[in-house]
């Protein structure tokens, strides 16, 4: 049997990590049951990494950078309201394609904070970094005069909403029970309305996103995403 070199094989640790965790939780992942899903002998796993933290400190790494993956490939360098619709479908059809990625960032965050406080941000912060430098970017290229308080403000609000997204996704994957695309993506375009049109005078076309929608509780869009406004 050819040998497998030790990047790749770092790799295959990495992403069998990644469903250990999210099966069974940063406690219950144990170095020998990620090498048995990555077929590795345990004694490679320790030579790969000198220890489970500096394992998962990689796995943190590598799902911080398929966020920033996502989001890069996910621009579609159009005005702010359409460059933040795709951003944010890009995540939401992430979550949806691997849910294991879902289940692995919240445990590694938590398990982050227990180990260091700055490191539990380090997903947020690159992420929204990126978003930040895209929507800022689009805009620019748009024409659109929107200031950075702005742009960070619907940077948070595409986290918040995401976020609940991947915890709803989590619980209920069953169709038509889990929140599903669109409406996040309304949700959104709530919160744009209401905060971009005067702005930037382009805001969120009417014809086709309606944030006053009625929801089945008799409230609008709006009203239920007022606690995204993070200003």
């Amino acid at each position: 049997m050819a040998r497998i070199p030790a990047a790749e094989r770092r790799v295959e640790l990495i992403d069998a990590a990644v469903l250990v965790i999210a099966e069974n939780g940063v406690d219950g992942a144990t170095t020998r049951r990620i090498a048995d899903r990555a077929g590795a002998p345990l004694a490679t796993l320790h030579y790969c990494f000198a220890s489970k933290e500096l394992l998962f400190g990689a796995v943190y790494e590598r799902i911080a950078a398929g966020y920033r993956e996502v989001l890069t490939e996910s621009d579609v360098h159009g005005d702010v309201a359409t460059t933040a619709r795709g951003l944010m479908r890009g995540i939401l059809e992430w979550y949806v394609a691997h849910p294991e990625i879902s289940s692995a960032i919240f445990e590694l965050i938590s398990w982050a904070q227990r180990q260091d406080a700055a490191k539990a941000t380090g997903i947020y912060d690159q992420a929204g970094d990126t978003v930040r430098s895209i929507l800022s970017a689009d805009a620019a290229a748009a024409g659109e005069r929107v200031d950075a308080a702005t742009i960070d403000r619907l940077a948070t609000a595409i986290a918040a909403l995401s976020d609940g997204f991947a915890i709803n996704w989590m619980v209920d994957r069953s169709t038509g029970k889990a929140m599903d695309i669109d409406l996040a993506i309304s949700m959104l375009d709530a919160w744009m309305a209401a905060n971009l049109a005067d702005e930037s005078g382009a805001g969120v076309d009417d014809r086709e996103h309606q944030p006053a929608e009625v929801s089945e509780s008799g409230g609008s869009l709006a009203s239920l995403v007022s606690w995204v406004d993070v200003g």
